[in-house]
């Protein structure tokens, strides 16, 4: 119980100083992947790098599809 809650005094901490510089999608992804990765044999930050690496691929995505919609939708 104590290095989880260490593992989130750590995170926080993190997380306050590098507020804005987060990729979008990253956050949910490596929240995601670094319980997964835990759950999955105590490879929680590596689970959180993968999460953050596909949150933010598939919020590109998500854009690139809304510009290219709002793009065609315009004619």
């Amino acid at each position: 119980m104590r290095s989880i809650f260490t593992a989130f005094a750590i995170a926080g901490c993190l997380v306050g100083v590098a507020g804005p510089v987060w990729a979008e999608g990253c956050l949910k992804g490596a929240a995601a992947g670094g319980v997964v990765g835990h759950v999955a044999g105590h490879h929680a930050v590596v689970g959180a790098a993968g999460g953050c690496a596909i949150g933010h691929h598939e919020a590109k995505k998500k854009d690139k599809a809304a510009a290219a919609q709002g793009a065609s939708g315009t004619r």
